[in-house]
Parts: structure tokens; sequence; C-alpha cells
């Protein structure tokens, strides 16, 4: 009787409400908008340019009524909703966040700013007026965040699909990286050359590692962070971190989101997107943070002149940059560093965490999770994915292979003086860091024409589909090499592990080689126009690096012109969408006809 008499209640409420439900609504959407804009640019107002005492005073006051704002629209919508428990279920996350607003903000109402700040000061937390700042900057970041997910809804109405939809992602996340690090603020100088910001916003958002700046001396603490940031972005993509809490927020996510993630994760079918597409976030921060540990621990005693939070900061940027295969460091030199170069502990760390990183999100769910470890200790009969098999068997041959090569070819040049147990470690860092890491534990220009051949052959076969690495991709190698043994052989099914690949994949593989190759041969032809100065072995080394997404070089790279520098800035970002993504995107699908042309006999070799 009572829950009938409160269903009837309800329903004359949203009989009264709904004349002017859509307009109020609306009207709040255009409101978020503007306050988002203007929350925003006072944040990077605040962070990115010399602070005063009146901007702080304008900054904090946009950002509280902006808090105030989120506030309000949450409970306006919980109000209008028909459905208030159904709200409440469906938005907990956003709830949540503003019931911490609230308390928040009737705790300091109640108490007053400076007592709060005197009894955070007896606890030992002296500077708490600053991490309060820095704390509600992030929920307002968060609430924005929130309201980009609920408008993520509408790009349906663009058309432009799911490989559009990957391209255009990249394409804000560079433009934002490019415009922070712009900013007064961010770097040592106060400025950079616009050439330079594009230049470093791509190569930390494509996860190459080439630099034309030294990240150490020239980029800021700021600078630093905002790189990180958009190393983390471009690894694991935006599109995933925007789904994700789509998918988190709303509980499901659309058919163009599943279908783009599908492409990007390289997942069977539109149920395992959102299946595992939690579980890679989870791998993603669980394994950078491992890292961070480990790092943190081995380099305790070599960085022990710096303080605990820098050397923190180090571990964790460098965690990141390995997992996501960036190769971007903090040190100047890189890992050729005095302080860590000899440290092979962290090598073999970061050596695991590029391994990590470029053997893809779906062979580290089949290979490492939970479920599928049950599923094969219960049935033994369950094996690993053939996917998973062909990744770890061509990973792990490439990494034999190099590292023997390697190995052999510079013992009694670069890895002289160096004892068996770094001569070891330093083989084994660069046939893996090769294959999309960057990192130099070595100088490259001294590397043998032999081992550099290896090493290019090494970065345009590069990481595995679905990884954070670039390149052709394991999968592609593999198969183009199958391909072209059963040919030989006269062979009409082209098996691997006791399955057949489909002729469908083998023509997905060889217009990727083929595309790639061409794209490398273009740009390096241009280079050699452009940079007359350098050899002709390093400017096609480093074309390899930049398609591949790998950042090592010859050396050459803070010295290109800005010609030169555009070619690499597109080599980078062509690199890490991806060929045919971009294929897809700008060219139009052959429509079926009901005809056929005779067939031709063309002879081959």
């Amino acid at each position: 009787m009572f829950i009938n008499w409160l269903n009837r209640i309800r329903e004359s409420i949203n009989l009264r409400l709904y004349p002017h439900k859509e307009g109020l609504l609306f009207s709040f959407r255009i409101m978020s908008f503007v306050v988002s804009a203007l929350a925003i640019s006072s944040i990077v107002y605040y962070h990115g340019f010399p602070r005063t005492s009146g901007s702080d005073d304008v900054v904090h006051i946009i950002t509280r009524w902006s808090l105030a704002f989120y506030v309000l629209k949450y409970f306006i919508g919980f109000f209008y909703d028909f459905h208030p428990l159904k709200f409440l279920r469906r938005t907990w996350f956003e709830g949540v966040l503003v019931l911490i607003i609230v308390f928040l903000g009737l705790f300091t109402l109640y108490y007053g700013a400076s007592a709060v700040y005197n009894y955070f000061s007896f606890l030992g937390v002296p500077d708490l007026p600053g991490l309060y700042i820095l704390f509600v900057q992030l929920y307002v970041f968060v609430m924005i965040g929130l309201e980009l997910v609920k408008a993520s809804q509408y790009i349906d109405r663009f058309n432009i699909g799911p490989a559009g939809t990957l391209i255009l992602s990249f394409v804000i996340l560079i433009a934002s990286g490019t415009a922070l690090l712009m900013l007064p603020e961010m770097t040592t100088l106060g400025h950079i050359r616009f050439i330079d910001a594009l230049f470093t916003s791509t190569s930390a958002s494509c996860v190459t590692g080439l630099t034309v700046l030294d990240t150490s001396s020239f980029y800021s603490l700021k600078g630093q962070i905002i790189i990180m940031l958009l190393i983390q972005l471009g690894g694991i993509n935006i599109v995933s971190f925007a789904t994700f809490f789509a998918t988190f927020y709303g509980g499901s996510g659309g058919i163009r989101q599943q279908s783009l993630l599908k492409d990007l994760l390289a997942t069977r079918g539109l149920s395992d997107t959102r299946l595992i597409l939690r579980r890679i976030l989870a791998f993603s921060f669980l394994i950078e943070l491992a890292g961070a540990l480990f790092i943190f621990i081995t380099w305790r005693e070599s960085l022990s002149h710096y303080s605990t939070a820098k050397q923190i900061f180090h571990s964790v940027f460098h965690s990141i940059s390995a997992f996501n295969n960036a190769g971007f460091s903090t040190f100047p030199g890189g890992l050729m560093n005095p302080h860590v170069s000899a440290n092979y502990l962290s090598h073999w760390v970061i050596a695991c965490l590029i391994i990590l990183g470029g053997i893809g999100f779906s062979v580290l769910q089949d290979v490492f999770g939970l479920k599928s470890i049950m599923q094969r200790r219960r049935q033994r009969w369950k094996k690993l994915q053939v996917q998973s098999k062909i990744v770890l068997f061509t990973s792990a041959a490439l990494v034999l292979s190099g590292t023997v090569i390697i190995f052999f070819l510079e013992i009694d040049s670069v890895f002289e003086g160096k004892n068996f147990f770094g001569t070891l470690t330093s083989s084994v860092f660069q046939a893996i860091t090769a294959r999309t890491a960057g990192f130099n534990t070595i100088d490259t220009g001294r590397l043998s024409q032999p081992a550099l051949l290896l090493v290019m052959v090494l970065m345009y076969i590069g990481a595995s589909p679905g990884s954070t690495g670039g390149g052709i991709k394991t999968t592609t190698f593999l198969t183009l090499f199958k391909a072209s043994v059963a040919t030989i052989k006269g062979k009409k099914n082209i098996e691997a592990f006791k399955h057949n690949i489909s002729f469908e994949t083998v023509d997905k593989a060889y217009s990727v080689a083929l595309f790639s190759f061409v794209l490398i041969v273009i740009s390096t032809f241009i280079l050699s126009i452009t940079e007359k100065e350098f050899s002709f072995v390093s400017l096609l080394f480093e074309e390899v690096s930049a398609f591949s997404t790998v950042g090592l070089s010859m050396g050459i790279t803070p010295y290109l012109s800005d010609p030169g520098r555009l070619i690499i800035i597109v080599s980078m970002f062509i690199g890490r969408i991806g060929t045919l993504t971009l294929a897809i995107a700008f060219l139009k699908k052959a429509s079926f006809k009901s005809y056929s042309y005779p067939r031709a006999d063309i002879m081959i070799g």
C-alpha cells in the first residue's frame, strides 16, 4: 500500500515536471560546456603561466563555482529523472564524487578553512592549501571527463567511422599536448618553438621516444608530467580510456565504440571488447605500479643523491615509458647516464616491462588472466589461443636471434670493457628495445653496419597487435613467412600451430607490409633531399625508427631541419595509428558487382 502511494506521488510529480524537463536539461548541457571550458582554461592558466595572488584568487573562485555547478547539475538530473533509483545506480560513480564534494564543502563551511589547514598542519601536512587546490582541480578534471563521456554518444552524428574516430582521437591528443607544452611553465627557458612542441607531443602521444630537445634539462617538472600523461594516453589510447569510462559509467558501449575497440585491441568479437576493456586498464596500471616499485628498489642506491620524491618520480616515469614502449627518459643521455648505465638489474626490469607492453593486451589476458589460468587448470585440454602462441613464439625467436647476433657482432666493439653479464644484459636489452621501445643503454651510432641493419629489421617488424608498440607486427611477419613458404612448397593451405590462416589475413598482411615499405621509401627519399648533410644509413635508420614508433636514433634527431622534422612527425603518426587504419579512414570500400573480369595469368618472379 505504501509503495503504491509513493508511486502515485512520483507519477504526479513526473507529470508536472515533464513539460519543461527537456528544455531545462538542454540548458544545463549548454551551461556545462561553458563551465567546463572556463574551468579547464583557469586550471591550465594556473599551472601554465607565472602565478600572482590575483590570478590565484580568480582561479580558486572559478574552480569552486565549477564544482558547485556540477553538484547542482547532478541533483537536477536526479530530481527530473523518471526513475530516481535507477538514476542513482546508473550514475553511482558520479554520485560518490558529488557526495565527497558536498561533504568537503560543508566541513570547510562549518569549521572554516583556516581551522582545517591548522589541523592538517598539526598532523604534519603543512602544505595542505596547495594540496587542497590540486585535489579540487583534479576533481574538476574528473567531472569534466564524465561530461565528455556523456557527450561521446553524439559522435555517431559525424559519421566518420571507427578508423576516423581513432585518428581524430590522436589528432586531438597531439594538438592538446602541443598547446600545453608551449605554456611558459612547461620549459626551463619559458618558451619553445611550435615545431619542437609538436614534435615532442607527437613522439610522446605515438609512444616513439625520438626527441629534438633534452627531456631532462629543457622541460620543467610540469612539462615532464605532461609528457608522461601523453605517453600513458597514447600508449593505451585515449579511445580506450573514453570507452572504458563510458562502459564503467553507463554499463555498456555502443556498437560503434565496440567496433573501434575490436580493431584496436585485436579481439575476436564485439562481445569481447567490454569484457576485457576493464581488465586492460587493470593490467596496465598494476604492471606499471609493480614496475615502478621494482625500478625504485633497483635504483635506490644509484640515485641516492636525489630526494625520495625525485626517485619516485623517475621510477614512475620510466615504468610508464617502458610499459608503453615509449623510450622517453628523464636522465641526461637516457639509460646511458652514468648513474644507471651499469645498473643491469634495472635494465632487466625495464626489459620485462617492454615485453609485457609489446605482446598485446589480448595475449596478456590470455596468458596472465586469472580466469584463463583457472580454465586451463580445470580443463587440461584448453590451451592458449593461436594468436597468443604466434605472438609468443615470434617474439621469443626475434629476441633470441637478435641477442645472439648482437652479442657476437659487438662483443669486441661497443661492448668492449663490459663483463660477461653486462655484455649479455646489453645484448638482450638491445634486441628487446629495438622492437619498439627505444631506450638506449649504448651509443646506437657506434653499432657496426650489420648490427644497424639487424636493428632496422627488428624495428620494422615491431611489437604485436593490440599492444603499445608499432611496426608491422609479429603476426604480420609470421603470416608473410608462412605464406611464402607455402607458396614455394605449392601448398594450398597456410598453416600455423595446427590451424589454417585465412587468405583474407594473408592479403591484409601483404597490404600492411607493402604500404609500410612504400611509406618508409618515400619518407627516406624526401629526407635525403632535405637533410643532405647526413648519411643515407642514418636517415633510413631514423625513418624506420619513426615509422615503427621505436625512438632509437643515430644521434641526428636534434639536428634535423624543420621540413625533416615534419616528415618524422608524419611518419610517427602514421606508424602509431597503422597504415591500414589510415587507408580505411580515407578510402572508400569497393562496392560488390554481379560480374567479374576474365582471369589473367601473370608471370611472377
